[in-house]
Parts: C-alpha cells; sequence; structure tokens
C-alpha cells in the first residue's frame, strides 16, 4: 500500500478570486475532496459506505494550513496526502498542493480528524481493523510544527532542483 497518496485537480472558475487565485477557502474543498477519493481508490476506504453501515464518520477537529503561491484559474494541481499520526479517536494528516510539475509548493494542510459516532455525535475509539490499516499506512513526518515542515519541503526542494 501507498503511504503518500497522490491525485491530480484542475483549479475551477467558481472556485477563484477576481484574480483569477484559488480563494482560500476553496483550497480545504481541493484537499479534502483529494483526500477523500485517494484513500477511497488507494486503501478502498470509502468513508461514506462506512458511516451507513457501521454509523462511524470523522469531523474536522482543527486545521493549520499555510498559502504559499497561487494556484490559478484552469491550473492542473497536484495534491499529495500522508497520515502522518493517529491515536484511537484521532487522525492526523498532511496535505500538499503542488503545480502539475511539482516545482512549487502552493499549500500545506495539517487536519486533524476525531473518529465520532454519528448516533451519539461523541468520539469513539477506531475498529481493530482501521488501527491496523492506520499502521500500515503511516508515514510520519520528522518536524513538530507545519512552520518547519514547510521550511523542510522547502530546502529539500529547493537542494533537489540545484543537484
Amino acid at each position: 500500500m501507498e503511504k503518500i497518496l497522490s491525485s491530480t485537480a484542475r483549479i475551477r472558475f467558481q472556485d477563484c478570486d477576481p484574480f483569477n487565485h484559488l480563494n482560500n477557502s476553496k483550497y480545504i474543498d481541493y484537499f479534502i475532496n483529494a483526500r477523500e477519493d485517494q484513500i477511497r481508490e488507494e486503501y478502498e476506504l470509502d468513508i461514506f459506505t462506512l458511516a451507513g453501515e457501521q454509523g462511524v464518520s470523522w469531523v474536522v477537529s482543527s486545521h493549520q494550513i499555510h498559502y504559499l503561491k497561487p494556484a490559478t484559474l484552469m491550473e492542473k494541481v497536484v495534491i499529495e496526502s500522508r497520515l502522518f499520526g493517529y491515536t484511537g479517536k484521532s487522525l492526523h494528516v498532511e496535505m500538499c498542493m503542488w503545480d502539475e510539475g511539482r516545482t512549487q509548493l502552493k499549500s500545506v494542510l495539517w487536519t486533524q480528524f476525531i473518529h465520532i459516532s454519528l448516533k451519539t455525535q461523541r468520539p469513539i475509539d477506531h475498529s481493530a481493523s482501521l488501527m491496523e490499516l492506520f499502521a500500515n499506512v503511516l508515514e510520519p513526518v520528522p518536524e513538530n510544527s507545519l512552520a518547519e515542515r514547510i521550511n523542510s519541503l522547502t530546502n529539500t526542494f529547493r537542494h533537489t532542483k540545484t543537484v
């Protein structure tokens, strides 16, 4: 199983501001939609089927996002995601948006999801099968903060580009 998932998206007109840049709030939509598709395709984990059959899902408890370069109207972008941490009740996911050639990092999002019962609307433990999946796909990051992570990503990219 792949640990870093990747897909492409095209920036659409209705999601842009008057400067033809992707609206700040829409970055999160692109990230979440990409992650949802990626885990369904790569891990065969359909969160909507899980919700319907088991009555469980995840809610966002926090987002940390940095905007580095604008994504522009009709541009094709690459969105990468990884599970970089988890507990019995939460997931920590990193999502990065790059230009199509992966020469510019556009945005990085760290999101914490809380696993909940749809019936009680309260946090619940992940099942043993989910915990096994998480253990198999975990791809930790060495940095302790999003600022450190962005610095590392941009420095690594600069170094590999000039070598």
